[in-house]
């Protein structure tokens, strides 16, 4: 049974994170109607839920400001390209991290430019429950390629072709400046995700997060039942991931606090909520209660999780709060109308 102090200290911590999570739908409310378009972002140094503010400068992207581009009437054919490329991105990754090796070939074109991987390799797992959770979530996602190809195919679009990714750990990978801009690492330093499980781990917390914010956002643009009822499917399996992400992150840095996990974590989700706009809705995976729960379900005060406009989830791939049209993971931009980031 539970004693009268530890019952007490349950019952504030729950009441602590209804009161974080009223916060959060309040300042989410007024977004749900701007979704599709492009947001306006705030300076990268606002403050975040847990009272820390974003710090060290965010990376220079090289690519020159895109134009603003006119709007013209987003079809589901749209919708699921920039899924698919979505997909591509995380498939990529997981697969190199499992495999040492990429898709398939007759996976990757369509229209649009046909780009190269840079980086990508073999992970030599230590924990084999990690190991086999990678291998699950690679086969899943590379699925979900497949699948959004058919499906394309199947409206009578054309499948966009793989554009250029960047899953490098090196000097001037995606992921050592993804790390650089969210503090996990310093200056001069690189982040290689396929260094160690825990780097992995990290790794795949930058996109599952972003993958079930993207399939929550663009959900209101799909028309067609089919394909929505298909995005909602995708939806979950992506939540599952995420979930399973954030547990074993979680577990890990309970168990091994000098990994420093936890806080990574949290840096990572702060470096997200700088790009996305100025709303603090991103979520680290420790809720601010010492210890007594965790935050292993990013959601509002109804336990609803959060989506993100098709603008917002490209500043976070591109790196970039400014509207751009490439940059980050996706050096040449993705294929497909929507490829655009937001605007700060």
């Amino acid at each position: 049974m539970i004693d009268q102090t530890k019952a007490l200290a349950i019952v504030e911590a729950t009441e602590l994170r209804r009161a974080q999570r009223r916060r959060f739908l309040t300042m989410a409310g007024g977004g749900a109607a701007a979704l599709g378009s492009l947001a306006l972002l705030s300076a990268c140094g606002h403050d975040h839920h847990d009272g820390s503010s974003s710090s060290g400068s965010l990376p220079t992207p090289s690519p020159s400001p895109s134009p603003t581009p006119t709007p013209t009437a987003v079809t589901d054919v749209d919708v699921l390209n920039f899924a698919l490329n979505l997909e591509y991105l995380e498939a990529q990754f997981y697969s190199y991290a499992v495999t040492g090796a990429g898709l398939p070939a007759n996976q990757l074109t369509g229209s649009g430019v046909q780009g190269a991987v840079t980086g990508g390799r073999a992970v030599a797992f230590k924990d084999p429950v990690v190991q086999q959770y990678a291998r699950e979530i690679a086969l899943d996602e590379g699925a979900h390629v497949a699948f959004l190809r058919g499906a394309i195919n199947s409206a009578g679009g054309q499948p966009v072709a793989q554009p250029a990714i960047n899953i490098d750990g090196g000097m001037a990978g995606a992921f050592t400046a993804a790390a650089r801009a969210a503090g996990v690492i310093g200056p001069a330093d690189t982040f290689d995700p396929y260094a160690s499980d825990e780097n992995f781990l990290l790794g795949a917390f930058i996109f599952e997060d972003v993958g079930v914010t993207a399939y929550k956002g663009a959900a209101p643009l799909i028309t067609n039942k089919t394909y929505l009822e298909a995005a909602a499917g995708i939806l979950a399996a992506e939540a599952y991931h995420a979930g399973l992400v954030r547990t074993t992150l979680y577990r890990k840095g309970i168990a091994n606090p000098a990994l420093m996990l936890i806080e990574n974590a949290g840096k990572i989700s702060d470096a997200r909520d700088s790009l996305d706009g100025p709303d603090d809705l991103d979520q680290g995976i420790a809720s601010p209660d010492g210890g007594v729960t965790s935050n292993i379900v990013p959601a509002d005060a109804n336990a609803i999780a959060f989506g993100r406009s098709t603008g917002q989830v490209l500043n976070i791939v591109y790196l970039s709060k400014s509207m751009l049209s490439s940059g980050g993971f996706f050096p040449a931009g993705v294929n497909g109308t929507l490829r655009i980031s937001a605007a700060s």
